[in-house]
Formats: C-alpha cells, sequence, structure tokens
C-alpha cells in the first residue's frame, strides 16, 4: 500500500473475492434448481440465523424496512396507534411505523451510547401520557394517540439498555420492537434474567437489515424478523407473500416483500464467517481506541458499557468542527461517513410532526459532531495508523492556529 493508497469507507471488494468460488457455487445451485423464491435455501437461512440470535423463529423477508413493517403488524400494531422511537436513526425506522399506519413520537437518546435513553423514555411515559386508570391503556398528550409500542435501536453495532425499556413496557403493556439492523451478533447482559442475550432475542419481535454494508449483508436487498413468538412468525411469514396461508388462500392483504433464494443461499455462506468479521470488528476497535487515546479531548471515541458486546458495524468518533475534518481526511484519501447528519424530527418528511430544533437535544448535537471512521473486518493496523495520523495532524494545526492566552498582552 503507498503512503496516498484510497482508504475506502467499507470495503466490500475484499471478502467477496476471498468467498467467490463457494458464493459462485450456491449461485449455480440455484440456477441448477430454478428455486429462486422460498425453498430449503431460505428455509436454512431461517432456521440457522434463528439459532445464531438464540431466537425460536426467523422469517427471511425483502428489506430490514419489510421486516420492521412486518414486524409491528403482526405484533398488532394497529392505524392511529403511537410508537416510540429515538430521533438519532435511518429514516426506516420510522418509515415502518408510518407505514403500518402509525405515528412515530420520540424520545432522546444518551449522550455516549447514542441509543435510547430509559430515564427519558420514563419521563415520556409518565409526564407527556395520560394512563387510564380502568384499561390501562397510555395516550399521548401530544397526538391524543393510544401509545402501543415502543422501537429501541441497537445503533452503530451497540445494543441499546434493555432491562428498563423492557421493565416500563411491561409496566405500560407496551410492544417492544427491537431495531436490531446494525446489530447482527451484539450481546446484552441482562441483569433480570442474569445472562448475555444477543440481539434480535429480547422483544417481542426484532427486525435485521442485510443490506450490503452491514456486518452480515446481502448482495442486494434482504432482511429478517426474529421472534420467540410463533403466531408472530406466523403473521409475518402471511404479510410477506401477499397474506397468504397457503397458495391462493388469502387471510389479509399483504405484501410482496419474500427474501430470494440466491440471497438466502448467499447470507448463510456468509453467516459462517460472521463470527470471526464480528471479532475482528472489535480488534480494530481496539486498535483505533489505542491509538486516538493519545488525541486527548480533540476527540470523543464510542464508549462500550459494561453491559454490552459491541459489534462496530460503524466506528463513530466525536468532533467539534466535524465536516472541516472530513473535507481534510478526504483530501488524504481517507474515506468516512455520518450516521447520521440530520435527526428524524428535523427531517423534512416530519415537518407535519410539528418538532422544533431543540426538542432533542443530545440528538441534534451528535448529529454536528459525529464522524463514521473507515471500519471493515480487512481493514489493516497499516491504515488505521494512516487514519490516526492524520486526524493527530489535522489536530495539530488546529491547535497551531489557536491564539495563545495573553499573545496581545502590552
Amino acid at each position: 500500500m503507498t503512503n496516498n493508497e484510497k482508504i475506502p469507507f467499507l470495503d466490500l471488494i475484499t471478502p467477496h473475492a476471498e468467498l467467490k468460488d463457494e458464493l459462485n457455487a450456491a449461485f449455480l445451485e440455484a440456477l441448477k434448481t430454478a428455486g429462486f423464491i422460498g425453498g430449503p435455501a431460505v428455509e436454512g437461512l431461517e432456521r440457522e440465523f434463528a439459532a445464531f440470535c438464540n431466537a425460536r423463529f426467523c422469517v427471511g423477508v425483502g428489506s430490514g424496512t419489510d421486516a420492521l413493517r412486518f414486524a409491528l403488524a403482526a405484533a398488532g400494531v394497529k392505524p392511529g396507534d403511537s410508537v416510540i422511537t429515538v430521533p438519532n436513526t435511518f429514516i426506516a425506522t420510522s418509515e415502518a411505523i408510518s407505514q403500518v399506519g402509525a405515528l412515530p413520537e420520540f424520545v432522546d437518546v444518551e449522550e455516549r451510547t447514542s441509543t435510547m435513553d430509559p430515564e427519558r423514555l420514563e419521563v415520556f411515559l409518565t409526564t407527556s401520557c395520560e394512563q387510564d386508570p380502568t384499561t390501562g391503556q397510555l395516550t399521548s398528550k401530544r397526538s391524543g394517540r393510544p401509545v402501543t409500542a415502543i422501537i429501541p435501536v441497537h445503533l452503530y453495532g451497540h445494543p441499546a439498555d434493555m432491562d428498563p425499556i423492557l421493565e416500563l413496557a411491561e409496566r405500560y403493556r407496551l410492544i417492544v420492537i427491537e431495531d436490531a439492523c446494525q446489530a447482527h451478533g451484539a450481546e446484552y447482559f441482562s441483569a433480570r434474567t442474569n445472562r448475555w442475550m444477543k440481539a434480535g432475542s429480547m422483544g417481542k419481535a426484532a427486525a435485521f437489515s442485510f443490506y450490503p454494508g452491514k456486518n452480515l449483508g446481502a448482495c442486494g436487498e434482504a432482511g429478517a424478523i426474529t421472534t420467540n413468538d410463533e403466531e408472530i412468525a406466523r403473521k409475518c411469514r402471511m404479510l410477506r407473500d401477499h397474506g397468504q396461508a397457503k397458495k391462493y388462500y388469502h387471510d389479509v392483504e399483504g405484501y410482496n416483500g419474500r427474501l430470494d433464494a440466491i440471497q438466502a443461499a448467499l447470507l448463510r455462506i456468509k453467516l459462517n464467517h460472521l463470527p470471526e468479521w464480528n471479532a475482528q470488528r472489535r480488534d480494530k476497535a481496539q486498535v483505533y481506541d489505542n491509538l486516538l487515546a493519545d488525541l486527548g479531548d480533540s476527540i470523543m471515541v464510542p464508549l462500550v458499557s459494561i453491559w454490552a458486546k459491541a459489534v462496530y458495524h460503524l466506528y463513530v468518533i466525536r468532533v467539534e468542527d466535524r465536516d472541516d475534518l472530513i473535507a481534510k481526511l478526504a483530501a488524504d484519501n481517507i474515506g468516512t461517513g455520518i450516521h447520521y447528519p440530520i435527526p428524524l424530527h428535523l427531517q423534512v418528511a416530519y415537518k407535519h410532526l410539528g418538532y422544533k430544533e431543540g426538542d432533542f437535544p443530545v440528538s441534534e448535537r451528535l448529529a454536528r459532531e459525529i464522524v463514521s471512521l473507515p471500519m471493515f473486518p480487512n481493514l489493516t493496523n497499516e491504515q488505521q495508523l494512516r487514519v490516526y495520523e492524520a486526524l493527530k495532524r489535522i489536530f495539530a494545526e488546529r491547535v497551531s492556529r489557536e491564539v495563545p492566552s495573553g499573545a496581545f498582552a502590552s
């Protein structure tokens, strides 16, 4: 590698080159059998991914958005309901809520984990909602709608703090659907059960995305729902396939949200490598942590809570003057990303919800400060050292431009 060779934000070429023979064989098998929809490949992935997540059931679908939408509908969220989630996430989380006819309402995130803040959730449930003394039903004062569900987002590969969220959900009879689209293999230590639990095994159901850049990525669009509830799994299977209980017998109106067999076959191959890839991501994160500690207060590195085993879908730092930093790293041929630059409550698409700047200060501050550094399993130590050296030089230049204290004294 030359000193100016491009360091990509994400490398999707190398792992596919390494697995070329296995992937080609799976593709050729699909051509030979003409089994393109459903069948053994999809059923095999569902069985194996359910086991990977320590869940009883898995339902393969066309995308992570499908997974969220079908999980909500199957769990009982109805048109006219309100569902609580966070503004610091990709819009698919809130789109799925809207697409089942419900309304997204937001609570802010924790400062260091960037995931749903259980304390703010409790404040919302106790002060921004009213509870019917007879039925126990919560109603949002803001929207006037019944609050029926919570979607905590396991962000960047770090799980949300699930114990207090689940306790609040039980207290107020709310459904919990995990958005695990960035958390394949992440774990959470539950003090309630005194054991480590996989993302995708804690809520009523969970949604995963297999978008190509995920820790477990397809070669196109794909997703899955995991659940321990057999009835939810049954309903999700119908929803993904036009509401069919069996061919041409439609119990409900559904969607075309099936997972195709070629993607399932490719994902089965990659799933065998996922534990190793996640371990490599943790190793890369530790290298970053050690290198960037030298930069002191100029940078905030990701926090992994004591109750979490993160899988580092992204390695997200926080800095001042983020856009200047990104431009200078780009000039050094170092790729970066921003996840996400505008919190959902300030998106044009949600202007009609009536939120304003200042409503969710932590999410808004994160949106101004976050930068995602290159992170992928085959990232080399040399590449990480180059990233560190570039950051060190940029911050040194910033310090040199500052006027020393007392420089203008007579």
